[in-house]
């Protein structure tokens, strides 16, 4: 008999190939499975011939079926927590159950296995050393460009996850935020029709318009230049621009975010800066 220990299980993204020993033995131990959806995971219990008690735990229920949870772990039962698909706690329910379960001093055990977000990253062909995965972005465009722009100056590659009917407004925030920078769109990973689409915003953009994305969607983004470089190179061209062209702030700045991959937002306020410097002096 198992003791009172939470379990975080990873389940397939897609194949079902990819479930682990492990994971499948440690679903067939436990006392209680929460799932995410009870009626998906269902079906992949029943592919492994696994038949244990179910409850529900996601978003808005997570509050009250996470005190019920707990009672049972106290209780000395063994419990199994996983989502629909991948990891549980990465962009899915999960956090406030392991904080509190690690609160009570329950054992919370970990059962690696399938992510999308290191899947596609493994895949992608973009630097994977340094990297922030960042979830889902907001759905409204306000929230999502102040998002993006707090990304921009992050080291190594972005990692984001996105609904299919959002990924094009997506992108093209991604443009005006973050400049000319080379992204990578992964769906139906692990699947049938798993698919990486490489290039430019513009050229990803064409290839999925065209496909009609659908499915999971993982959109990686590659690092753009270090800081420093890019403050400089921005300032040279925006003084030639200014006072060499003779460019009004709002012209030198589109300008120059076309040129440098640098967002609008960023370009308008250092031309901004340099203007007014330019005046005082």
């Amino acid at each position: 008999m198992m003791s009172a220990t939470l379990y975080i299980i990873a389940t397939p993204i897609g194949n079902l190939e990819d479930m682990t020993y492990r994971a499948v033995r440690i679903l067939g131990e436990v006392d209680l499975i929460a799932a995410e959806d009870t009626r998906h995971s269902l079906k992949l219990l029943n592919h492994f011939n696994i038949s244990k008690p179910l409850t529900s735990y996601f978003d808005h229920n997570q509050q009250f079926k996470g005190e019920r949870i707990l009672n049972a772990l106290r209780q000395g039962k063994s419990v199994a927590l996983i989502s629909d698909a991948g990891t549980p706690c990465i962009s899915d329910p999960g956090y406030n159950l392991v904080r509190d379960a690690v609160a009570e001093g329950i054992p919370v055990v970990p059962i690696p296995g399938a992510c999308a977000a290191i899947t596609a990253l493994s895949g992608s062909g973009l630097p994977s050393d340094s990297f922030t995965f960042a979830g889902f972005p907001p759905a409204r465009q306000g929230k999502r460009r102040a998002f993006l722009t707090d990304m921009a100056h992050l080291p190594g590659t972005l990692v984001l996850y996105e609904a299919p009917h959002r990924l094009e407004e997506t992108l093209r925030d991604i443009r005006e935020t973050l400049g000319e920078r080379q992204v990578v769109v992964a769906r139906e990973l692990s699947k049938i029709y798993e698919e990486f689409i490489r290039g430019s915003v513009p050229e990803v953009m064409a290839a999925v318009t065209q496909g009609k994305a659908r499915g999971e969607i993982v959109i990686l983004v590659a690092p753009g230049e270090p800081v420093q470089e890019q403050t400089e190179a921005l300032d040279s061209l925006l003084r030639r621009l200014l006072d060499e062209e003779g460019l009004s702030v709002k012209d030198a700045a589109r300008k120059a975010a076309l040129i440098t991959g640098t967002s609008r937002n960023e370009a308008y306020s250092e031309a901004l800066r340099l203007k007014d410097d330019a005046q005082q002096n």
